[in-house]
């Protein structure tokens, strides 16, 4: 081939890359980041006998007030009529998102709920070089945090609507003539966990024991773990926002391996096993409003006798 002929053909061929790196990123930006799903999982971790529990797991809304597509979304998860909600945090984008909020949980406020805080309801989210969020956790330099987010009010109508405040908190709930006993911590991302708060053996008294958590952080998975809790349920990860087809997570923008980036998996410590759900939550950072293989998410959780096999469907 001529030197011309090359130099077509690599031409040719970056215009191609190009077109197609376009393509991928309007597809991001402007499809899967509003394209919503449900995951359903069915988790045998109850006592035999007993009643399934139907937990709705919602996560990293990262609302902005004009968000009119996510909030009428999330509304409509109350036709699932889920028994239990629980909410792994970051809520919030904008100091006027609370009102918003509480529009699109609308009837779950309603449910029994537990919740816990991630950095995004306390604080606003500022811009960030996004080329940060491919270096392990531990080499990330965070940038001091945003302005304060109204996250006072959001607990104030969490709790008045009769949601639990699980942040380095315990709690015990009723449901389906169940004893759940929960743990949570605050967000372990901004090293807001405070586990020995909240440490101890689970009550073998309980139906059923489940911590929960913004940030799946080893330390805090292993202290659930530790303690015996057999369900651990957490969010902030995204699912790596960004994956590649047929291979999966690039980050998870905590310590937790790619492999448990989003969905059930096994967590083990001490010769102790949980299940852990890691929800890929619903939004995005105002500030990198993409998503690619990995579509926004909220979770129902079947929670049935322990004699049925863990199973999931999309």
């Amino acid at each position: 081939m001529s030197l011309s002929g090359l130099a077509t053909t690599t031409l040719k061929a970056t215009a191609i890359v190009g077109a197609v790196g376009a393509a991928c990123v309007a597809y991001a930006a402007g499809i899967e980041v509003r394209w919503f799903t449900l995951r359903r999982v069915t988790v045998p971790v109850l006592p035999e006998g007993s009643t399934p529990v139907k937990v709705l797991h919602l996560s990293d809304l990262h609302l902005m007030p004009a968000q009119e597509r996510k909030i009428n979304w999330v509304n409509d998860l109350a036709a699932l009529e889920p028994d239990l909600i629980v909410n792994t945090g970051d809520n919030l984008s904008h100091e006027d998102s609370v009102r918003p909020l509480l529009r699109a949980y609308g009837d779950l406020l309603d449910v029994p709920g537990v919740f816990v805080f991630g950095s995004n309801d306390y604080w606003k989210p500022h811009f960030k070089n996004p080329g940060k969020y491919l270096l392990p956790a531990h080499k990330q330099r965070h940038k001091p945090h945003g302005p304060d987010l109204p996250y006072e009010e959001m607990r104030r109508a969490f709790t008045g609507a009769g949601w639990t405040d699980l942040n380095n908190a315990k709690a015990t709930l009723k449901v389906n003539g169940l004893r759940l006993d929960f743990a949570g911590t605050d967000d372990p991302h901004i090293k807001r966990d405070r586990y020995d708060e909240v440490a101890g053996e689970v009550d073998p008294g309980a139906d059923l024991s489940i911590g929960v958590t913004h940030a799946p952080y080893q330390r805090v998975l292993n202290g659930f773990v530790g303690d015996g809790y057999p369900l651990v349920l957490a969010g902030h990860t995204h699912g790596g926002q960004l994956a590649v087809p047929l291979y999966g997570a690039l980050v998870t923008n905590c310590d937790l391996d790619t492999s448990r980036v989003k969905g059930m998996s096994t967590w083990g410590h001490n010769g102790r096993q949980a299940a852990l759900h890691v929800s890929a939550g619903l939004g995005t950072s105002p500030y990198a409003p993409v998503r690619f293989a990995c579509r926004p998410e909220a979770t129902l959780l079947t929670l049935v006798p322990r004699i049925n096999p863990i199973s999931s469907q999309a």
